[in-house]
């Protein structure tokens, strides 16, 4: 099938990637001229397990190409995926400016049958407007679908080769096809194509990680109380996953939810709801436990230092907003770093991916260390951001000599209280005495 893909962020690239896996001729459209000519070479601005190696070998196969020219990869396509960004407004609104655009781009290009997928994340509605501006620059037939993305950061390409569901949000018998047929190849194992009305697959992005926000919230709030009465917050969580109601997924307390989706969905059906007239006090709730973890966490740490840590140094381990990528974006990393900095501390960090973005955000304000026990020398104390694989076993032994004090903060609860304490480490986490 002949598929062009609009944009070459996060989404695009996965899926155009993992579409011309499966056979497809895919045509992947961005008008940064540097960065197309870096993905034509497999050089990839993104950290994603397993996607250079895919674009590479369909580069090479010729099933993958990048180009400006959005006219062009209009005309040859049937299949038209949108996927800009969608940032989030002063108000907490989706801003829909490049969707917009984009749209009345692919109206000027028709040249015959499309079906236009919006697989950027949009607020209900969007699909008609969608429609309204594509009408207006053609006479063509055309359908607009929505097909919402559940691509977890760090297993992107494996969520998208082998999805647990695949919704298509279409009013049209032949789009429904066509999408249908286009998704065949990754639901062999007999996971479902669920279809649905365009509204209700707009809402079902939000809704889901709406609710998995909620549930990271809870979570967060069950360990701060565990801590204050002496539970242990990771026992609780066991005994609340062995219930198949409940689950095990997305009950870990820690520093919040961060990335490019939670924060912004949340607060973008925030707005939906109140717009409507709709309640809200369990999304705004969720929201406001959110940021309020990483200032409980910020406490911690100024409590132990009776709050004078000017000219101190703080080790930080993982700058990432979760393990397997280099984005920073809302990352918890962000909000205590900028607070060690408003109060005089210094700050030296380690992140296996996310340096780039790091540079970009605080340039030489903070030291960036060649490797994790690099970072450790002469500092005050070792701050555990984020769960990386190389931070869980680590010599704990070398890391007492290195720091000035055997002194560690885990947002993350990757280590064990009491084996910390036999070991001679002061240390502090979540939910846990």
């Amino acid at each position: 099938m002949q598929i062009c893909v609009i944009g070459t962020g996060y989404v695009g690239l996965v899926v155009g990637t993992c579409l011309a896996e499966m056979g497809n001729d895919v045509v992947c459209v961005d008008n940064d001229l540097d960065k197309l000519a870096k993905l034509e070479k497999g050089i990839v601005p993104i950290y994603e397990p397993g996607l250079e190696e895919l674009i590479k070998v369909n580069v090479r196969e010729n099933r993958l190409k990048f180009t400006s020219d959005l006219k062009a990869a209009v005309e040859k396509a049937l299949v038209c995926f949108i996927a800009v960004g969608t940032p989030q407004s002063e108000d907490g609104a989706a801003d829909l400016q490049y969707v917009e655009a984009v749209a009345g781009s692919i109206g000027k290009a028709v040249n015959g049958y499309k079906v236009i997928v919006d697989k950027s994340t949009v607020p209900v509605g969007t699909a008609e407007k969608v429609t309204e501006i594509i009408k207006k620059h053609t006479t063509h037939e055309f359908d607009v679908v929505s097909n919402p993305e559940f691509l977890k950061q760090g297993a992107a390409v494996d969520d998208f080769l082998k999805p647990d569901r695949v919704v298509i949000g279409s009013n049209s018998q032949k789009a429904t096809e066509i999408m249908q047929e286009l998704y065949s190849p990754f639901l062999r194992t007999g996971n479902p194509v669920i279809i649905m009305d365009v509204k209700s697959a707009e809402m079902t992005k939000y809704a889901a990680n709406s609710f998995l926000a909620v549930k990271i919230s809870y979570a967060n709030e069950i360990a701060n109380i565990c801590e204050k009465v002496g539970a242990n917050a990771e026992m609780v969580r066991i005994g609340m996953c062995a219930d198949k109601r409940i689950g095990s997924q997305f009950l870990f307390p820690g520093l919040g939810y961060g990335g490019s989706c939670f924060p912004k969905d949340v607060k973008a059906l925030l707005k939906t709801a109140k717009d409507n007239n709709c309640g809200y006090r369990l999304l705004e709730a969720a929201d406001e436990v959110n940021k309020e973890q990483r200032v409980i966490f910020i406490n911690k740490i100024l409590k132990r230092f009776k709050s004078d840590i000017a000219g101190m140094t703080f080790a930080v381990w993982g700058l990432a907003f979760k393990p397997k990528t280099n984005d920073m974006r809302m990352a918890p990393s962000i909000t205590i770093i900028n607070a060690l900095l408003e109060l005089g501390a210094k700050v030296k960090a380690y992140d296996p991916k996310a340096f780039d973005f790091a540079r970009s955000l605080w340039g030489d304000r903070i030291v960036y260390a060649k490797g994790a026990y690099d970072a450790l020398e002469g500092a005050d104390c070792l701050l555990l951001l984020t769960e990386w694989n190389e931070f869980r076993r680590p010599d704990f032994d070398r890391i007492k000599t290195l720091l000035k004090s055997p002194v560690i903060f885990d947002g993350r609860n990757q280590y064990e209280p009491d084996r910390m304490e036999r070991r001679g480490f002061e240390y502090y986490c979540i939910g846990k005495k």
